[in-house]
């Protein structure tokens, strides 16, 4: 995985926001997961439009104070879980 790699949201997840942590159900499988502020947040970027991870981690890093390195690290391994579990897809041209 790479941060010129494009992901957009699965259409078979559904997602809501609850007390400052989104919820997302994955409907093929009934399964819920969540994610805190920072993740919440990648996963409204990812859902308005297919995004190079490069492009989100600008984002995050213009909106929270973190070094950059520990947003990079970050994001690509909860881009890996959420790839993992078919929350997000990679977009193919």
């Amino acid at each position: 995985m790479q941060l010129s790699d494009i992901f957009k949201v699965s259409d078979d997840v559904v997602a809501r926001e609850l007390s400052g942590e989104t919820v997302l159900l994955d409907l093929s499988s009934g399964m819920y997961f969540g994610l805190d502020t920072v993740g919440g947040r990648i996963w409204s970027l990812l859902s308005h439009e297919p995004r190079t991870l490069h492009e989100v981690a600008d984002t995050i890093e213009a909106e929270f104070d973190a070094p950059r390195d520990r947003i990079v690290a970050d994001l690509l391994s909860l881009a890996r879980d959420l790839r993992e579990r078919e929350l997000i897809v990679e977009r193919s041209d």
